[in-house]
């Protein structure tokens, strides 16, 4: 497959070379050159990949600063007080986490993201719960909102993250009793403007972004690996 990709890459360089050939001005100099880069490429086909890795890397370091600079023009919104929190309130060093709770990615960083915050007295987390992956998770979503209207969002979300069943509303319902949330307020709350205005906000701010995938971290305006060891770097470095 890489070997019929290559061959490929080259004949349409060849062709490039080719047609540089035919429209370049008629001079000895320049029909020189086109042959001799034709005959490089022959000669050197690794040529052609080394190419197209610069051009990747180039790529993707463009849209990483692009995605950078997203981040910095949205980081008042991003940080601002209005989705659940867990930390220190008055913390400088602000972690923004979008997910959503049918992600396989945001559970398994969960308990590595609780040892982090516990570990971290001078860290502020806010959470910012997204609909991406299940037909339930905006449900979900949506109750955690709601939870935390009672006070109840760290046990909802907790629940959430550690249960070992498939999503859905009867487990986010079960889930919610047992952890002492009042569930009709819970009903009638997630459909309230407070947690629409919530919701839709997080969607919002998820597009300004561009983000595409959960987990993601978000640390005073930079974007975090999601993996214990690159948040704790990103805190200490925070800290200076």
């Amino acid at each position: 497959m890489k070997k019929t990709l290559l061959l490929s890459l080259v004949a349409l360089l060849l062709s490039v070379v080719a047609l540089v050939k035919v429209y370049a001005p008629c001079n000895t100099k320049s029909e020189a050159a086109a042959v001799n880069v034709e005959a490089v490429l022959k000669d050197h086909p690794e040529y052609v990949i080394q190419a197209l890795q610069a051009y990747e890397q180039k790529a993707r370091e463009a849209a990483e600063a692009q995605l950078r600079a997203l981040v910095k023009d949205n980081e008042a919104a991003l940080n601002a007080d209005n989705a659940p929190m867990q930390g220190n309130p008055s913390a400088k060093v602000v972690m923004v986490e979008f997910y959503d709770y049918a992600c396989g990615y945001c559970r398994s960083l969960f308990p590595e993201l609780s040892q982090v915050i516990a570990k971290n007295g001078d860290v502020k987390v806010l959470y910012r719960p997204l609909a991406f992956v299940s037909a339930h998770s905006e449900y979900a979503a949506r109750a955690v909102l709601a939870a935390n209207e009672q006070g109840k969002f760290s046990e909802l979300h907790t629940a959430l993250m550690t249960v070992q069943k498939p999503l859905s509303v009867a487990l986010v319902d079960e889930l919610a009793e047992k952890v002492g949330v009042d569930v009709e307020k819970m009903k009638a709350d997630m459909n309230s403007d407070k947690v629409n205005a919530a919701f839709e906000n997080n969607n919002v701010l998820a597009g300004n972004i561009q983000i595409s995938g959960v987990p993601s971290l978000i640390m005073n305006g930079e974007i975090v690996a999601p993996i214990a060891n690159e948040i704790q770097a990103k805190i200490d470095a925070a800290r200076k």
